[in-house]
């Protein structure tokens, strides 16, 4: 979605937004982390982020990189920093036909800085001079495709003749084809807003948005304050005393930027952008200070859906991956059409080609994983408690999750954490829903004035001796539908066609049957839930460990499980499941002959 229509909607219904802006790291490991805390700052609804663009195009692919990342795989709409600095115009024009490639629909527009170590900047060979005229490049090869923004300076350019001077380059920019501004940073409030009204007064009618740069520590803001026309006297007399006490500095930084924020929204100011320095905590509590987080933020679809307009028309997906979302989008990137109905018949020949399923990177750094999931296990006991502190809220992460549980899996808390202390390692699981509101807070989707319904879905891990105790009570509930399948794909199922485990039903809409259980799907689906078990776990420990032992052994014999309770009106999979858990603590035979509906496949 252009960003510019956000602002439209923002301005139309009087709900202030905010967004982040974010820079590429110099290392890996740094990538990881910034993508972990873009993950988490997601949870905050910023209605964009951007990626700033190196000086002199230094990380023009990892702005790319990430720029994509974001967009398309943690689901927010995200502007891509674009400089002419050591750029030809074949080159600018490469970068946006591939960001255009990536779904990528906002560009901000720099003339950039000179590249490190050079004191004036020039232009390149064939390149651009000014913001300006990629403004119009932009107009003039990709028509209205992008939407565009450009800096605006409240205190004016550092190399600009006057403040009038720069207004008017300013205007020159939004003539040529700008959506909107984005302004430098300032610390005084009333110069931001003196700005505003000169831009009126020259015929500037686009929107500004102020650029908030929070206070992280001192030498920080010193850092960055020469970035201002001036600082305001009273923010260095109160600094000074304080200046080595980087606890205090932030404290006093936080309350100055939240005031000052309080006073532009007070006069009508649309939206904030936060300048983060890749840092979390402070703008995170400053949005939340200000009262800006919305209360409750409805779904269209059950999933996050991705703001690229390839997939525009993608209303369905194989419940399988609905905690590792990303890792569907990657395997579904170069998709030229998506189910937009029931899944069977439309689903695109590609799915199955694309084998390389590791395409995310865990944002969780190896110690990270060690402290949360054991720097030593002695027996598939401590694999089963793991399962259970993460089903209990005591850590935040396993392989097979790419963020913390849903808010609906509240409803079945107590039944998961169970499950798992029995041996049954739950890895995806919905409760059952029979005409919930659509705009309920666990369960909703959709928006208001519909309802939804769910049938009971529970996916597991189960050891191999338990199998037969587990297919023979399945056999004798005929509301129930299974698939079980181990690594080296052995498999039984009772259900052989796609079964949709997800529906809404809206004013004026057909059904909707979003999240679907299907049996090719699935197939692939434990291709990469299998392999999770050693390549973000066992490769934890070294080889020959009683640790990685363990974990190769759950790999090499246990089964994947899905389970549907066809009946969403009265079913009770719990029950069910617990009759299995009991079955297998007290079992009563060695071997079970299995009824014919249970079908094996080889």
């Amino acid at each position: 979605m252009k960003i510019i229509d956000k602002i439209r909607i923002a301005e139309s219904s009087g709900r202030p937004f905010y967004s982040f802006e974010y820079f590429p790291p110099k290392t890996e490991a740094g990538l990881l982390n910034l993508f972990r805390r873009v993950e988490r700052m997601a949870r905050l609804h910023p209605a964009f982020v951007d990626i700033t663009w190196g000086a002199g195009g230094s990380t023009a692919e990892r702005s790319l990189e990430i720029a994509s990342h974001i967009q398309n795989l943690s689901g927010l709409d995200t502007m891509l920093h674009l400089t002419c600095t050591n750029m030809s115009r074949s080159d600018l024009s490469e970068v946006l036909v591939e960001a255009k490639r990536l779904g990528i629909q906002n560009i901000l527009a720099l003339r950039g800085d000179p590249p490190n170590g050079v004191d004036e900047w020039e232009v390149s060979e064939d390149g651009l001079s000014y913001a300006v005229d990629l403004v119009r490049m932009i107009r003039e090869e990709h028509g209205d495709y992008f939407g565009i923004c450009v800096a605006g300076y409240p205190e004016g350019h550092e190399e600009c003749t006057s403040y009038q001077a720069d207004i008017q380059f300013l205007k020159e920019k939004v003539d040529a084809g700008a959506d909107f501004v984005i302004t430098q940073l300032f610390y005084d409030s009333n110069a931001f807003l003196r700005f505003g009204k000169d831009c009126r007064d020259a015929g500037i009618e686009c929107p500004i948005i102020p650029g908030i740069m929070p206070i992280h520590n001192y030498n920080s803001f010193r850092r960055m304050a020469r970035f201002c026309g001036h600082i305001p006297a009273h923010i260095t007399e109160a600094l000074e005393p304080i200046k080595n006490d980087d606890e205090a500095v932030r404290e006093y930084g936080i309350r100055l930027i939240a005031d000052m924020c309080q006073h532009l929204l007070d006069e009508g100011v649309v939206g904030l952008h936060y300048y983060t320095l890749n840092l979390e905590k402070v703008s995170t509590q400053i949005v939340t200070e200000l009262g800006l987080l919305p209360d409750n933020v409805s779904r269209s679809l059950p999933w996050l859906p991705v703001p690229n307009a390839s997939r525009e028309n993608e209303a369905v997906r194989p419940i399988f991956w609905s905690n590792r979302p990303k890792s569907y989008m990657a395997r579904t990137m170069e998709w030229d059409e998506f189910p937009n109905g029931r899944w069977g018949d439309s689903r695109s020949p590609a799915f199955g080609a694309l084998t390389d399923y590791h395409l995310t990177r865990l944002h969780i750094v190896l110690q990270d994983r060690l402290d949360m999931w054991g720097k030593e296990l002695q027996s598939l006991d401590d694999i089963y408690n793991v399962f259970v502190r993460f089903c209990a809220g005591e850590i935040d992460a396993m392989p097979w999750f790419d963020s913390p549980l849903a808010v609906e899996s509240d409803l079945i808390q107590q039944q998961l954490v169970r499950l798992n202390q029995k041996g049954l390692l739950t890895i995806n699981s919905q409760p059952r829903v029979n005409a919930a509101p659509s705009d309920d807070p666990a369960v909703g989707w959709g928006g208001a004035g519909g309802y939804v319904y769910q049938k009971a879905y529970v996916e597991f891990f189960l050891s191999a001796e338990h199998l037969h105790t587990l297919l023979e009570i399945f056999s004798r509930n005929p509301h129930i539908s299974f698939h079980a399948i181990n690594n080296e794909g052995t498999a039984y199922t009772n259900c052989d066609s796609v079964n949709a485990v997800t529906w809404g039903v809206f004013p004026g809409k057909e059904i909707i049957q979003p999240t679907v259980v299907d049996p090719d799907s699935f197939r692939v689906w434990k291709e990469e839930a299998f392999s999770l078990w050693m390549s973000m776990w066992g490769e934890l420990y070294p080889t020959g460990s009683r640790s990685r032992e363990l974990l190769e052994h759950v790999q090499d014999t246990f089964y994947l499980v899905n389970v549907v309770d066809n009946d969403f009106v009265n079913g009770d999979i719990w029950t069910l499941l617990d009759e299995i858990i009991s079955a297998i603590q007290t079992p009563t035979r060695t071997s079970h002959d299995l009824k014919p509906s249970v079908k094996p496949i080889f």
